[in-house]
Order: structure tokens, then sequence, then C-alpha cells
């Protein structure tokens, strides 16, 4: 293909491939991503930004340095032969060394994409919503192919990366390090944003420019943690919310992760991505291959929100999947915090009655109904019921609750055992454990080892047991421990590093068999809240516990953080009693519900303690919640106040039509004597008249987004954690 054929105004294909020049260039809605294949015949990285419709190809500035590579843009490269950055792979073959030099073989360009073999990924539902580029790189000496994966989707500013390792030899490879995409930058001023934090915290905003060196986040706990998110995104100079260049790179996976920026003596950033190669081993015998995981990478050229919005609409429309996709989710009670593990079924029967005549459609028993379990010292693995607490057995309650108009569900631990359970005592060695060292316990467990295909058989046949016994419609599946001592007694000598990884895609098994069993159940992810909040859990499981920690206030950091790259529909939010189980906070009920309207909606206390005037409040709050959670599902979200940085805190959501539109304002801590406050909307159409519910007052779309609405503050009524809310309607 000529390289002009492709400057058109409207654009058939995606991935264009100019022959003479031996460059590709991928486009996108909005965006390019250009590379080509360079003398030495490695891939080089050329541009990666705003649309281009045409593309000169130039001179590199290290032509003259004849083979140096340390200043060239490389899309896969390798360590050891002049190039001293770290490097997006590392094989070690069998006699020790670790030098290899991957360079062009072929490549493919096919409509579609290709499922990843035992990973969760971005998915198609019609070949015709994006193109993939398959690119094929050999070490004949090596005996090593890689095949470098790009898919481009037609409506998405996005491109997806991953690399499929094989051996092509007669003897067996150590793969070291095998990440899943590597870009180049051709300069350094960036900011390095993140997502960090803890349990009860997490995925704060963490913001800081790039300096010449390494800049990295990760996590070595066996899953993406509460500590980072594998997540990373470089901001352009002075962009932020609302404008200049941002690149986004999210990781598809729920397990040990790296996300780093590394900046040269030249100035050059470069940004790897993928499976962490701390304690990482990967034997690849003759024949065999090894698939890294997607990174899913976004380019905005108006700032962070547009970033969100695009990977809000990917993961909801074309990551997650099943029945409840595109369905609006149920309000439910959690009996946690109202019983913890001390109740009967007596106690959830009447906490479930308080809560039909409520209007909250699930109810969900959550710790404490299996084994032996009254505190958490016992019973994980042992997944049988607690007769002793509930004679009756599930199906009773279940079918109770469902005469009385709600639906059930159910908390397990599945990847969960406890010394002291029946099951420990039968296979001790069916935890991650190291012979002859001790086995640490964190919240009085261990974590199984699903490395094992027993041991994911055993999970799958349990839990499936349980499913099938009881009219269950909802699972809350959850990790409260992360790992220590990781070994497997059924793995070699030389394979004992592959565990983690191995643990992972025993997970992604289970959870595509239990899944595909029950198509009719929602499940919800969590792991001590949000310690595995990732696209890797989101593949299966359409919504995550956002974090253990319910307090509204807090809640607006977490969500505020969680909204860069994950979906609204996709955070469980929960009305929590007072004073705050986590910080002992008393914030107002209404304020609360502000707060847990914007994500899956449901209450988390003992509706039985509520007053009459509160339980008339939590009527009315599920009412309105029913009324909006459409858009909760569908609607574009706008960050507008930044609690990270302020007193204040203001978001909203806007119907794809921009026909309706929630809008929230969060007062932290009351003002002596307060000025009056106004807010610039975002998302309308200028040319709409809206109304605003609450007040039956009437502006323009250009006056609420340019000119601001109007919060009203009584300086004699005001007090802390305040919040306002408005529904717009257009007339």
């Amino acid at each position: 293909m000529n390289k002009r054929d492709y400057q058109k105004e409207e654009m058939e294909i995606a991935i264009y491939f100019d022959q003479e020049e031996k460059l590709f260039h991928i486009q996108s809605k909005d965006m390019s991503y250009i590379f080509d294949i360079m003398d030495n015949g490695q891939p080089g990285h050329l541009y990666w930004g705003k649309k281009l419709n045409a593309f000169r190809k130039r001179k590199r500035p290290a032509d003259d340095f004849r083979g140096i590579l340390t200043a060239l843009g490389q899309e896969y490269p390798a360590y050891g032969t002049l190039d001293y950055r770290y490097p997006a792979y590392q094989v070690q073959r069998d006699n020790g060394t670790t030098i290899t030099e991957l360079r062009y073989d072929s490549h493919q360009i096919i409509k579609g994409k290709e499922k990843l073999k035992g990973l969760p990924a971005t998915y198609v539902e019609d070949d015709d919503e994006a193109e993939t580029l398959k690119v094929r790189l050999l070490d004949p000496l090596a005996g090593l192919e890689v095949i470098l994966s790009y898919t481009v989707y037609s409506d998405y500013p996005v491109i997806t990366r991953s690399a499929l390792f094989k051996n092509t030899g007669d003897r067996y490879l150590y793969i070291l390090r095998a990440l899943s995409t590597c870009v180049d930058f051709p300069d350094s001023d960036y900011y390095f944003l993140q997502l960090s934090g803890a349990w009860a915290r997490e995925r704060n905003l963490i913001k800081r420019p790039l300096l010449p060196g390494v800049v990295s986040i990760d996590s070595k706990r066996g899953n993406s943690s509460h500590e980072q998110n594998p997540f990373m995104a470089l901001l352009k100079g002075n962009a932020d919310e609302y404008q200049g260049e941002v690149y986004g790179f999210s990781l598809v996976y729920s397990g040990n992760f790296l996300a780093q920026a590394e900046v040269n003596r030249y100035n050059q950033t470069r940004v790897t991505m993928g499976i962490n190669p701390f304690d990482f081993r990967w034997k690849l015998e003759k024949g065999e291959e090894f698939q890294t995981p997607e990174v899913v990478m976004v380019y905005s050229d108006s700032g962070l929100n547009k970033m969100s919005q695009v990977f809000h609409n990917i993961y909801r429309k074309r990551l997650a999947r099943g029945k409840y996709r595109d369905l609006e989710r149920p309000v439910l009670i959690n009996n946690w915090e109202a019983t913890y593990f001390d109740f009967n079924t007596e106690k959830i029967l009447k906490l479930a009655r308080e809560a039909s005549e409520l209007g909250i459609e699930l109810f969900v028993l959550d710790d404490g109904w299996f084994g032996r379990r009254n505190d958490d010292t016992s019973s994980l693995g042992d997944w049988y019921v607690n007769k002793e607490k509930l004679p009756e057995g599930l199906k009773y309650i279940a079918d109770e609750i469902n005469k009385m108009g709600m639906k059930f569900g159910l908390w397990f631990e599945p990847e969960m055992i406890s010394p002291d359970s029946r099951l420990y005592e039968k296979h001790p060695d069916w935890c991650i454990h190291v012979p002859g060292r001790k086995r640490s316990l964190l919240r009085n467990q261990l974590v199984l080892d699903l490395s094992r295909q027993e041991v994911c058989e055993y999970i799958i046949e349990q839990v499936s047991s349980i499913l099938e016994s009881a009219n269950i419609s909802y699972v809350k599946w959850d990790m409260n421990r992360q790992m220590s001592e990781i070994g497997s007694a059924a793995l070699p000598a030389d394979r004992q590093r592959e565990t983690a990884h191995r643990y992972i895609l025993g997970l992604y098994r289970i959870l595509e068999e239990i899944t595909s069993r029950f198509p009719d159940i929602l499940f919800e992810s969590c792991a001590g809240g949000g310690g595995r909040f990732d696209p890797g859990m989101l593949y299966y499981m359409p919504q995550t516990w956002t974090s253990d920690n319910t307090d509204a206030i807090e809640r607006l950091k977490i969500q505020y953080g969680t909204s860069l790259v994950y979906p609204l529909i996709s955070m469980g939010a929960h009305v929590s009693a007072v004073p705050n189980h986590q910080v002992g906070r008393i914030t107002p009920l209404k304020t609360r519900a502000d707060v847990a309207f914007f994500g899956n909606f449901g209450y988390e206390l003992d509706l039985t303690s509520l007053s009459q005037e509160e339980k008339e409040e939590v009527k009315k709050q599920i009412q309105f919640y029913k009324s909006v959670r459409r858009l909760v599902l569908e609607g574009n979200f706008y960050r507008l106040l930044d609690p990270f940085t302020g007193n204040n805190t203001a978001w909203m959501l806007v119907s794809e039509d921009r026909e309706e539109a929630l809008a929230a304002y969060y007062q932290l801590l009351a003002e002596p004597n307060p000025g009056r406050y106004s807010i610039k909307l975002k998302g309308l159409d200028p040319d709409k008249k809206y109304r605003i519910v609450e007040t039956d007052e009437v502006y323009g779309g250009d006056e609420l987004m340019y000119a601001g609405l109007e919060i009203e503050i009584n300086p004699f009524r005001n007090h802390d954690f305040r919040s306002f809310i408005w529904k717009l309607e257009s007339v």
C-alpha cells in the first residue's frame, strides 16, 4: 500500500501498513499510533497521540550512532544490546545467558479480536468493531518467537496490547520478564498519576512530576492490592480534568503487576506495564506458549475526564459480560454491619421483613452462615450450612425472603482456608506454603493453592453445590488476605516462581466455570473491600465492593479516585450506620445516601433500630434511586470538584442523549459566615432548557455550564457534612 493511500477523510479500515517505509499506522476515533521496522529489524516506536491523516517518516535522532539503541523509541525492547533502559522482556536460555534479539519476521491484520487463552480481556460482539495487528518477531538462535498483538476499536480512542511467547527451539527457556506493553515517549514533560492507598482508603489520587530515573508502582502481594491499582497515567504539562493530553494505561489482570515510567539521559520516557517480574520465572518447554495479560491504553486530548469516560464505556460495554451488563442492579441490604457473626434465622428474617417494607429488592446474608463459623477463626473451606445458627437451612431462608418480594444473596470466601477446618485437617498441603517454613496467618486464615487443579475443582463443586441448593440470585465473592510464603507443594523446584501467576490462572478458570454455570446470578467481587478492584475481575463480575470503609466522607475520595478508571455501575456503595464502624464519624442520613447514589446502591445497617422518621427517609431514598439507576448504569460521569484538594466535592451524571442529569455537591466542614457558592455543570446541551426537579426551577443548559448553579447555604443553619443533590430533566 502506498503511504498516501490512507490520506482520506473517512477511513474504511483502522490499520495500515506502508510496505515501502515498513511503517504501521493504527488509527481509531481521535487517535493515531505509529511504529515502523527499523534498519536493525526491530520494531521502533514513532508516535502516539491525536489522530493524523498521514505521517512522514523522520530520521531518528540516533541514526548516526550506528546501532546505539539507548535513545531510540522501541516497541518491545530487550536488554543487553546497547539499550540500557529497563526492557519489556527478558528470556534466559538453557546455557544461562539472557541476551536475545527479536527481529521482525511478518505480520497479519485481521478483523475483530481473538480471545486471550485463559485470561480476561476486552472483546467484540461484531468483527467490524475492531481490527487486530499481529506482529511476529523471531530470535532463531534462542528458539524464541513473540507475537505482539495490537487491537484498535473503531468507536473508542483505545489500543489494547499483549504479547504471546513461543518456544520454537529444541531446549527449554525461562521467561524472566514478560511485560504486556512498552511505549517510548520522545520527552519527559509529564506528571505520573497513580491510584494508591491501603485497606479502607483505597485509590487515592497521587500525582508527581517525572524526573530522571524510575517511577514505578507494583504489587507483590498475590493480588492487585489495596495499596496500588494496576493503572497509571501520564499527564502532559499542565493537563488537568478537562484540558490537555493524557495517556492512560490499565492492566486487565488481578495478580502481581508492575507499572513503570523511566526517564533516560535524553529526557525520553519509557512506560512499561505487565506482570511483575519480581519473584517470577516461567519455564517454557519446547513447543509451549506463554500469554501476557492485556493492557488497555487510552489517549485523551481533553484531560482526565475524557480518559475516564473512555475507560468507563469500554469496560462497561466490552469488558463486563453476562446478563447484568446492561441491567439495572437491585437495591440491596447486607446484614454484616447489622449483625456481624451474631445472627440466627429469626434475626435474619426480621431484618428482611423490615427491608421489604422499605422497598429493598435484595437481601444479602454475609459471613457466618457455614461450618462452625461464629467468628473469624474457623471454617473457611467448609462450605456447608451452620445448622446451629440456621437449622432450617438456606433454602428455607431464601424461600421466605422470596415470599417477601425480595431476592436472596450469599457471601463466600472460596479462595481461603482456616487451619481450624475440616478441609485443612484433610488437606493441610492444599494451602500456599513453603515446606519447613512457618505458615503466617492473616485474619486467622491461609490462601488455598489455586495452581492445583484438584483445589480448583473442589472450589467449583463446593460453591456450585450451595448455589444449587437454594434460590440464590446474588453472590458476594470475597478474598480477605494476601499471599505470603508463596510456594506450591504440587510444583517442581524449577517452577516454584510460577505459583503466583498460576494461582491467578486457576482463579480465572474457577470464575469462568461458575459464572457460566449460573448465568442468572449477579456476582460481586470483594477483597477485604477494594483490594482486587481491577479490570480482570470485572470481566467475570460486573461490580466490586469498593471499600470496607462505608463512611460517606471517606467514600468521597475513594469513589472519586475509583472513577478515574472504573464505571460507577461497577462500584458497590452502601448507606451504613452511625457512628461509622470504621472511623466513628456521624454524618446525616441524607449525606450518606447522596454519596451512595453514585454507585450500586444499598444499605449495611440494622434497619430495625431506625426511628420511624428515618425509615420514611430510607423509603424515599430507595424510591429516588430507582428513578435514577438507569442513569447510574449508562450515564456519562463528570468530576467537578476534587475532594483531595479542597473542602468541597462535586460530580454529576448526564444521560447519553443529554435529556437528564444528576448532580451532587458535598461540603465537608462548615465555614463561618460563608459566601455564595456556585458550581459549573458539565455535559449538558447548551441549547436545551432543564428543570430542576427538587425546586421546579428552569435554567438553560448554557447558563448551568457557563454561569453555574448557585448553592444556597444558610449561614445560620450551616453544619458539617452537608450534601445537595439535583435531578435535572430537559423541558
